[in-house]
């Protein structure tokens, strides 16, 4: 499905509570991005119990029920779980990775609000939620006749409302300073092979590791976490931060010229952490116009440059990565006149960008 509109987690909320009350809904997005637990606080929120049915694992008997004679005449009966006196919402997970003949039994359900002879109670609500095709993830062609029943809605991550919801729960406190620093680290793309990959839940499952080994969890072992749950990058700059986690003040000791830039082979993780973070500062700190720089930020654009020389005597790559154009995120041009002027040999040897 084509995503023209996608929301954070708080405008999913305020849409399914003006929505989802009078019409059934259903929630595209990637896998691990929080879609079941949004559905589940908003069900909370609206003073419902939510029912969930993971369409996965259903078989068509498993909705409909069995059929039983009763007074001469044969009934279905659907299971318990979702034949309830009071109104309640029914979250419907995973409903286009369900087969065929499962969506067909979810017809009368999403439209009428009714399965066979038993209608849900008045004021019941129905979300239904699934991955897209180019997740990698287990999923069928939804039918247009169901489709068709449901208002259509995509829900993205936002970093901010993350790092919130993390502080305001008790994650742990490396994944919540590692994240602030990398909110772009929070989520990736699903990769094509079977590999772990980032996501929110991915990073909470991180967290619950760290609190399990406690404070005295080995380098190896935090490693070894953030190899099995996210992307082999992040984990990598993850590990490197967990170094820098003992000496939380290491960059800004290098800037004050109180330590060194590490150069020793097995601190190149470190080493390309502590560039990146280096970069970040100058991206926060520099302003757009030379002539806005304070006293500070003159001492700094001095000092920068000597630290990008020393970085470049260990690593001209690292060097020229605190200087790149990544992404759209470009230091100042009055500053860049100033390394090319004074630091020239990071340009002319700058890696071309792959397309």
């Amino acid at each position: 499905m084509h995503n023209t509109t996608s929301l954070t987690p708080a405008e999913m909320s305020e849409f399914l509570l003006n929505v989802a009350i009078v019409r059934p809904v259903f929630i595209w997005g990637p896998p691990g991005i929080g879609k079941s637990s949004l559905v589940e606080q908003f069900a909370h929120s609206v003073g419902v119990p939510c029912v969930s049915l993971l369409g996965s694992q259903l078989a068509p008997e498993d909705l409909m029920g069995v059929p039983q004679i009763k007074d001469g005449v044969t009934r279905f009966f659907p299971p318990a779980m979702i034949v309830r006196d009071e109104p309640y919402c029914l979250f419907l997970d995973e409903l286009n990775a369900c087969s065929q003949d499962v969506q067909k039994a979810f017809y009368s359900l999403i439209q009428d609000r009714r399965v066979g002879e038993y209608e849900l109670p008045e004021g019941s609500i129905v979300i239904g939620a699934g991955n897209r095709a180019q997740d990698s993830a287990i999923v069928k062609p939804m039918s247009s006749a169901l489709m068709n029943r449901m208002v259509h809605v995509h829900m993205r991550v936002s970093a901010s409302q993350w790092l919130t919801w993390a502080a305001d729960n008790g994650l742990h406190p490396l994944v919540i300073d590692y994240l602030s620093q990398r909110p772009d680290h929070l989520w990736s793309k699903p990769p094509r092979h079977e590999e772990p990959f980032s996501t929110p839940r991915s990073w909470h499952m991180v967290s619950d590791a760290l609190y399990a080994f406690g404070d005295d969890a080995r380098p190896e072992m935090v490693e070894a976490v953030a190899a099995g749950c996210l992307t082999p990058q992040h984990a990598a700059q993850f590990k490197a931060f967990g170094k820098l986690a003992a000496d939380r003040h290491r960059l800004d000791a290098i800037i004050k010229g109180d330590a060194r830039w590490p150069a020793e082979p097995e601190d190149r993780d470190l080493l390309y952490f502590l560039a990146q973070a280096f970069r970040a500062r100058l991206l926060k700190t520099l302003p757009p116009e030379k002539s806005q720089t304070s006293p500070d930020t003159q001492a700094l654009v001095h000092t920068s440059k000597a630290m990008l020389r020393d970085l470049a005597r260990i690593s001209l790559e690292m060097a020229q990565l605190v200087v790149a154009d990544d992404g759209g995120q470009a230091l100042p041009a009055w500053y860049m006149v100033e390394v090319v002027r004074d630091l020239p040999r990071l340009i002319e040897r700058r890696p071309e960008k792959k397309q």
